[in-house]
């Protein structure tokens, strides 16, 4: 294994020298000491498919003797074919239908060729129970037929609406084909559209994609914490009437890779605070970086390397807690060949948020939910798993998280206290729940000094902007019309829900201090877009940047759970930048 250099607190009170340690040497980076050593992936963590067990050598014992279970994701095998689908061997044969796929003619019988194919193989059942069952192809719908005797044991209709034509409504119906084979216990699935009309040879690849990530992540449940649970049967998935060869088998192994990433994501975001503590956020940081090795480096700076930095926004956030900050930064290179282009994602990385001294109270407040206020490091560190996957040629990419907790103690941060951030400007802190930003600040000068041109943020920042795009759209805010362009030609190939927000420069007079240059809350009109204001200051203006506001999207509140939301959007945007 490459050796991988990690700056540690020097204090053995908070951090312990795992047992898996096979070596290690005092060393100097920036001027501090720092620890580095070798150890093995093996032993130190378990990756499986996307999941894994996430390791607790470096951090005190959890608070509840909780920790995740090492649970297995099954490998669900993708594969394209090109076969009659009515020979379609199987447990269950998915059917995506329009609602015009579902007319029928005055003999009640589909007009529809492949559905017609099929009835006809099936004696007219199948037109006859979606009559009886009134399935008309609107969204949301299904009908699931056991048909003894034939190919596939059962057949399913699942409703695509009007018309499916973008990766968002194919994601969303290769979900509701895992819920239908997960309620018929099904190991195998073939998939087909009733219809693909005129499509073309590149749409149909990226249709194969999404149905088929939105298959996996349909599949996937996330059961670490339970005492008991099911494990999922699907097995394998046959994507039928998409035609066969080696593109097409690249581009549904790009949907395993990524859809691995975002289980990572979702599995970080799901894990409790007194699991997923700043160390082990790091810890999973550098486990990305020695299991691909070949491309990425990591450096986990300490507090007092973070104070050598003058990182003062950042550290007064983190003053509060037990569990010290760490800060993350993951280097991806590709293995040869010429860099083009250097991108900076940054990730907020509140692992657990109480609010400080404006402590959340009241309905609404959600601070039991306060776990996914690291949301936007785990789009960061899914995307980085991903990135080392793929690895895409010609770009290099900085993966940035200030990792902290934002906490009540005597040693915290209080109102009206003055904060210097790590480029000289003094923030007034006028709301200690306004931390994110604080902690973003730092983050993104520390990547500005990385050399980055292009520099996208994700946070959980603002209750402002759920109010203003609901639960499930993100808020875009950014001065570069490319760089907006780019992300949202990106979002639209992941299925992914962005809007661009104003950044309106006349609302930042509410953000100036009598006493420092600005401060950190303006107060609840346009609380969105003063938020991002306040991180434009530190920007470099010389730099393309773009803040992301996933306070909405982070969380699937029917279903209470995460989501992973970011992580396809910002592999896509870095790909289409790599030669």
């Amino acid at each position: 294994m490459a050796a991988i250099a990690v700056s540690l607190a020097t204090s053995l009170t908070s951090a312990v020298v795992p047992s898996s340690l096979t070596s290690f040497v005092f060393n100097k980076l920036n001027s501090a000491p720092c620890l580095r050593f070798t150890f093995s992936v093996s032993r130190f963590s378990s990756y499986r498919g996307g999941g894994k067990l996430m390791a607790h050598s470096l951090v005190r014992a959890t608070l509840g003797l909780t920790q995740p279970a090492n649970i297995d994701v099954p490998k669900i095998a993708l594969s394209a074919k090109e076969i009659d689908v009515a020979e379609w061997k199987g447990d269950i044969l998915a059917v995506g239908a329009t609602e015009k796929d579902m007319t029928k003619d005055d003999s009640k019988r589909f007009e529809n060729s492949l559905l017609k194919n099929l009835d006809a193989k099936l004696g007219g059942h199948l037109s006859e129970a979606s009559s009886e069952e009134d399935f008309t192809g609107k969204p949301g719908q299904s009908l699931v037929l056991r048909v003894p005797g034939h190919g596939a044991k059962r057949i399913g209709l699942i409703g695509l609406g009007k018309s499916a034509t973008n990766a968002y409504a194919f994601r969303n119906f290769g979900e509701a084909i895992a819920a239908a084979a997960k309620n018929a216990q099904s190991s195998n699935v073939g998939i087909v559209l009733a219809s693909s009309g005129s499509t073309s040879n590149e749409s149909k690849l990226n249709i194969a994609s999404a149905i088929a990530s939105g298959t996996v992540l349909g599949t996937y449940e996330d059961n670490r914490y339970k005492s008991d649970s099911k494990k999922p049967v699907l097995k394998s998935v046959d994507i039928l009437g998409f035609g066969t060869g080696p593109e097409l088998d690249k581009k549904l192994k790009y949907a395993e890779d990524v859809s691995s990433a975002v289980i990572f994501g979702k599995e970080l975001v799901n894990s409790p605070a007194n699991v997923l503590t700043p160390a082990v956020l790091a810890e999973e940081a550098t486990k990305i970086a020695s299991t691909y090795s070949d491309v990425f480096s990591a450096t986990i700076l300490n507090a007092e390397q973070c104070k050598e930095l003058k990182m003062g926004s950042y550290l007064g956030v983190a003053a509060a807690s037990d569990n010290p900050p760490h800060f993350i930064h993951l280097c991806y290179k590709p293995p040869s060949g010429p860099i083009k282009a250097k991108l900076a994602l940054v990730g907020k990385g509140l692992t657990f948020d109480s609010g400080g001294y404006n402590i959340k109270t009241g309905p609404g407040c959600s601070i039991e939910l306060m776990k996914f206020d690291m949301g936007g490091s785990a789009a960061v560190l899914g995307a980085a798993k991903a990135i080392g996957q793929v690895k895409p040629p010609g770009v290099e990419v900085h993966f940035i998280v200030a990792a902290c907790e934002n906490m009540i103690s005597g040693t915290g941060m209080r109102p009206g206290d003055i904060l210097t951030a790590s480029n000289g400007k003094t923030i007034e802190v006028n709301n200690t729940d306004a931390e994110g930003r604080l902690t973003l600040a730092d983050a993104l000068i520390y990547a500005c000094n990385q050399g980055a041109e292009k520099i996208i943020d994700l946070a959980t920042l603002t209750g402002a902007c759920v109010v203003a795009l609901g639960p499930s759209i993100a808020g875009v805010f950014t001065p570069s019309d490319e760089l907006a362009n780019e992300v949202f030609s990106a979002a639209e190939a992941s299925g992914e829900k962005l809007w661009r927000m104003p950044l309106e420069e006349s609302y930042w007079e509410s953000m100036k201090s009598g006493v420092a240059d600005m401060v950190n809350t303006g107060g609840r009109p346009g609380g969105a877009i003063t938020a991002a204001l306040f991180l434009k200051q530190f920007v470099d203006e010389k730099v393309q940047w773009m803040h992301i506001d996933i306070a909405g999207p982070v969380w699937n509140e029917k279903k209470r759970t995460a989501t992973g939301f970011g992580i396809q959007t910002l592999v896509e945007w870095v790909r289409q930048h790599s030669s």
